[in-house]
């Protein structure tokens, strides 16, 4: 990625990086460590392979994840965070923290609904 492809609010520089569903998530389940393929592949749920190689890829380019290629028959690949990767640690913890707060804020509507 080049800085003359991001826009110039930080908050869009984020969401062009992580803004996918499927980026974020492949993210939250790099941040506990290394995974290969097929780890992910289960751990992500309801992403197809086409999917899951595409946004590993692009996570690649953009410098959020390190591939890790053994030469081996068949061949090992593990994906791993680089601290770029690591950095969004902090965003991932707020959006989840924000997610549960919403789900307690939607159970007491619904309490006080009924």
């Amino acid at each position: 990625m080049e800085l003359k492809d991001l826009p110039p609010c930080p908050v869009e520089t984020t969401l062009k990086l992580i803004g996918d569903k499927w980026k974020a998530l492949i993210i939250r389940d790099l941040l506990t460590g290394t995974k290969r393929f097929g780890e992910l592949k289960k751990s992500v749920t309801g992403i197809s392979q086409k999917v899951l190689t595409s946004n590993l890829r692009s996570l690649e380019n953009d410098g959020l994840v390190e591939r890790k290629i053994y030469p081996q028959v068949p061949p090992r690949v593990e994906y791993t965070l680089t601290d770029v990767g690591y950095s969004l640690m902090p965003v991932l913890n707020s959006m989840a923290s924000w997610g549960t707060d919403y789900k307690d804020y939607l159970k007491l509507i619904n309490k006080l609904n009924k």
